[in-house]
């Protein structure tokens, strides 16, 4: 079992959508194993791109490759300390918070960008992270 505290600094506000605090602006962990995850895109298994044009679609595809790449590393997102996220329509991207929280209700920090491009012109975000599970 690891340590974990969010932190919530008086100093800082926060950010909130829909309702929902998007993620913590500091976590502290005691250590453990540290899996890091390179950016995921909404692909399926076989390769193909899911959810051409449905932003809601592309997270949800990308949480469940996040599910399954720390699965793999004996993690899961409650592990989540830290998200990069890489986005081609920041609005957009917002109004999919919902979908965003069934995957990063740990509330890892997270940073979130605009992006111009992707590796792919379908693709419409791409999300890379950073979890700390128990040694072992």
């Amino acid at each position: 079992m690891i340590e974990r505290q969010n932190l919530f600094p008086d100093a800082l506000s926060k950010r909130v959508v829909g309702g929902h605090v998007l993620y913590s602006p500091v976590v502290t962990v005691v250590a453990g194993k540290l899996v890091f995850v390179s950016g995921l895109l909404a692909r399926n298994q076989a390769g193909e791109i899911v959810g051409k044009g449905d932003m809601g679609a592309q997270i949800r595809q990308v949480g469940e490759n996040l599910k399954a790449a720390l699965a793999a590393a004996g993690a899961t997102v409650a592990d989540l300390v830290r998200t990069q996220t890489f986005t081609t329509d920041i609005d957009e991207f917002f109004k999919h918070v919902d979908v965003r929280m069934e995957y990063f209700a740990a509330l890892p920090t997270s940073t979130t960008v605009e992006v111009r491009r992707l590796s792919h012109p379908d693709f419409l975000v791409e999300i890379e992270a950073i979890a700390v599970t128990a040694a072992g």
